[in-house]
């Protein structure tokens, strides 16, 4: 399966380090600017605002007011170059030219592109090879709370019943792009573990610093989820997959719900047809919409995207979940996905076709696996917001979060889905608390 986790953009490869050079976009020099006169259609007579070039217009002021604000030092100096009007055609065109270059590199680190301009999702680097040795905090998880990817490895963490036995510790997005501890923010929601905080298995600063710990150190991509082998001092696994994977079952001696199986092998096979249907379509189909850097590469994934959803749409009208009446760990991939979808992926990755709130099916199972014990407590909607909106720079320049939607309120996603019609048969999946 291709990788899933989520990076730093920032320095997120082995090359990130490496110095990058580009060439200034051309300005051009002030004295070229001419002024620029606009006669109406019908004008008979046009009058040019006297201009005063005495020294004390630019070296003696009028007395201002104070002002520390940024913003407001930008708008005397527009109002100073420019006067009421727009700035000259010549200028504008010159930072777009420029804001594209520089864009152009961010996105190379963001979102890696093939030459169409298709983003090309990196492959994990660390694969679990083989079953692990269970024992109680011999594994630390390592999560990022806006990252999709880690969200699966918390919600089956929960389902299982895992929290004691794997210890987690989350790290929060850095102004430079990657992820880093900090202090554990003042008091809010009851959330147990899963709040921002300190490094507590290593006590390092961020991520990168965790993961140059192994033998020889490392320079390549810092994803979570991260997998920590306790005993060794090494990275087990950054593949979310493999990581629910052994959650779901190697862990069964040391978790709380053994019972709970998300992959019963009478539905591997399925779960497995599933995933090769989701993966690309969805998880990664949302990636491709907003890292695209080609119309015609976003253009091809917004439509395979909502082909994948109405398809989905349409499993959904007749199956509770998607491999019958049990929960699977296809269901936990999706979910994670469509939790995010109306939040973020809808406006900034422009998957804009249709919200989620369009689709019935899709967003009653969507409630209805939010609903399930344990699984709303792995959801923190304000820090997914501010993941997505104030730290990925490249695709909100501004840094403006919108306002959440109505329909992700607490109380709105437990309003009844009437699901419960479509099981034929109880599994026994549901978590007992």
């Amino acid at each position: 399966m291709s990788s899933s986790s989520c990076s730093s953009w920032c320095s997120s490869s082995s090359s990130a380090s490496s110095p990058i050079s580009a060439s200034p976009a051309p300005f051009p020099s002030t004295s070229k600017f001419k002024p620029i006169l606009t006669i109406a259609p019908h004008a008979t007579t046009t009058t040019i605002p006297k201009m005063s070039l005495k020294p004390r217009d630019f070296h003696n002021p009028a007395p201002q007011p104070p002002s520390s604000s940024s913003s407001s030092i930008l708008t005397a100096l527009s109002a100073l170059l420019f006067g009421p009007s727009l700035p000259p055609g010549l200028l504008v065109s010159s930072v777009r030219s420029a804001w594209t270059a520089a864009w152009r590199v961010m996105m190379s680190q963001l979102a890696p592109s093939d030459p169409s301009g298709r983003y090309a999702r990196p492959a994990s680097r660390f694969r679990l090879a083989g079953p692990v040795a269970p024992r109680p905090g011999g594994l630390h998880l390592y999560v990022g709370l806006p990252c999709p990817w880690a969200h699966r490895a918390l919600v089956v963490r929960a389902l299982k019943g895992l929290e004691e036995a794997v210890p987690v510790s989350v790290a929060s997005p850095g102004a430079d792009g990657s992820w880093e501890f900090r202090d554990p923010p003042g008091p809010g929601p009851e959330r147990g573990d899963l709040v921002p905080g300190r490094d507590k298995a290593n006590k390092r600063r961020n991520l990168r610093e965790v993961y140059g710990l192994r033998r020889g150190g490392y320079s390549g991509r810092c994803t979570v989820p991260m997998l920590w082998d306790v005993d060794r001092s090494d990275v087990a696994c950054n593949e979310s997959y493999d990581i629910i994977k052994v959650f779901n079952s190697g862990l069964n001696g040391l978790a709380r719900n053994p019972e709970v199986d998300l992959s019963p092998p009478e539905l591997e096979e399925e779960i497995e047809e599933w995933n090769r249907v989701i993966y690309p379509g969805v998880n990664n189909g949302v990636y491709r919409c907003g890292f695209a850097q080609s119309q015609e590469a976003y253009d091809a994934a917004v439509d395979e995207l909502f082909g994948t959803l109405d398809r989905l749409e349409d499993r959904l009208s007749r199956s509770r979940y998607l491999c019958g009446s049990g929960l699977t760990l296809a269901d936990v991939c999706l979910f994670t996905t469509l939790v995010r979808f109306d939040l973020v992926y809808n406006v900034l990755f422009k998957c804009t076709k249709k919200k989620l709130v369009e689709y019935p099916n899709l967003h009653g199972y969507m409630r209805d696996i939010y609903q399930v014990p344990k699984v709303a407590a792995t959801c923190d909607f304000d820090a997914i917001m501010d993941g997505y909106y104030r730290f990925l720079f490249p695709l909100n320049p501004g840094n403006i979060k919108p306002a959440m939607p109505a329909a992700f309120a607490h109380n709105a996603l437990f309003e009844p889905h009437d699901r419960e019609r479509l099981s034929s048969q109880s599994r026994g999946t549901l978590v007992n608390t």
